[in-house]
């Protein structure tokens, strides 16, 4: 017999999950990570009712309780998969093709429910192993950020509830699993809202400002660590490639990494300095808009 307290457990912090996403959303306003935050509220809240469906009795037998699954873990990965088409402009049309991975992973749920209904879904290798490997990706893309702890916790909750449907496992035999449920969900809330007090969130800098490469350094780290933090290290990297490109055509002296800009040269020269900036600026509006970068520390070049 399983304790009746461990569904409203999972309830609960699946809620507790899905009211991070919602702040987060609020958060991240201005980015194309908004459409990520949407997705992971559909699924804390899917989450949170199939959690609530179990502790009222509703999914009694293995095969609903399987259809059910699925179908939360289809909305699971889509926040992460969400991301990697988070560059403007195609990030609306990506959205279409995030909900269309969706479908396709719930696809055998649907087809049990109305083809044989009372069996279990028949999810083939590939998408299992495409469930791990979305996670897995989902995890990498924030570990090495101020996020990596937050990430890992979600992560392992994600497993956790995704494990009938991994690799290895068979659904029938892994189903109702009330304690890894309750951990899991646990796990994902806690990683929720530590993600909401580690994240990036605007700030007015009192301090004096820099002069020289330092000035260029001090406008550009503090948007670029934000945007690491919101979008992941993915596009981190590529906004760093591009800026660094550039740098290295036109023989500024700074390049831009994972940790923020390294800039030399010679203190008294700012020839390049405007042209920097805007450069960094017209790579960032791929992603967010004037409002968010105005509330991460950028001030533009100096007049």
């Amino acid at each position: 017999m399983h304790s009746p307290a461990l569904p409203l457990v999972a309830t609960l912090a699946a809620v507790l999950a899905a009211l991070a996403a919602a702040l987060a959303i609020h958060r991240v306003r201005g980015s194309t990570a908004v459409p990520a935050a949407w997705w992971a509220l559909a699924a804390c809240l899917a989450l949170a009712a199939d959690a609530a469906a179990h502790g009222a009795g509703w999914l009694a037998t293995p095969a609903a309780a399987a259809r059910v699954r699925l179908a939360v873990a289809a909305l699971a990965v889509c926040p992460a998969m969400a991301l990697l088409g988070a560059k403007r402009p195609q990030h609306g049309v990506w959205q279409l093709i995030v909900a269309t991975l969706a479908v396709v992973v719930a696809m055998p749920a649907l087809s049990a429910w109305l083809v044989r209904p009372g069996s279990l879904p028949d999810v083939h290798l590939l998408g299992r192993g495409f469930l791990f490997v979305l996670t897995v990706v989902g995890w990498l893309n924030f570990v090495a950020t101020s996020h990596g702890p937050a990430a890992t916790a979600i992560a392992a909750g994600q497993l956790a509830l995704l494990r009938p449907f991994l690799p290895g496992v068979a659904t029938d035999a892994a189903l109702p699993q009330p304690a890894l449920d309750a951990a899991g969900a646990g796990l994902v809330a806690a990683g929720a809202m530590l993600a909401l007090v580690c994240g990036p969130r605007g700030r007015a800098d009192a301090a004096p400002a820099p002069r020289g490469p330092a000035a260029v350094a001090a406008q550009i780290d503090p948007p670029f660590r934000a945007l690491r933090d919101t979008l992941g290290a993915a596009w981190a990297l590529r906004i760093a490639e591009r800026f660094d490109t550039v740098a290295a055509e036109r023989g500024w002296p700074c390049r831009l990494h994972f940790a923020g800009l390294e800039a030399g040269g010679d203190p008294a020269d700012d020839s390049w300095h405007r042209d920097a900036l805007r450069a960094f600026k017209a790579l960032m509006r791929r992603f967010v808009d004037e409002a968010w970068l105005a509330r991460h520390g950028w001030k533009g070049p100096a007049a």
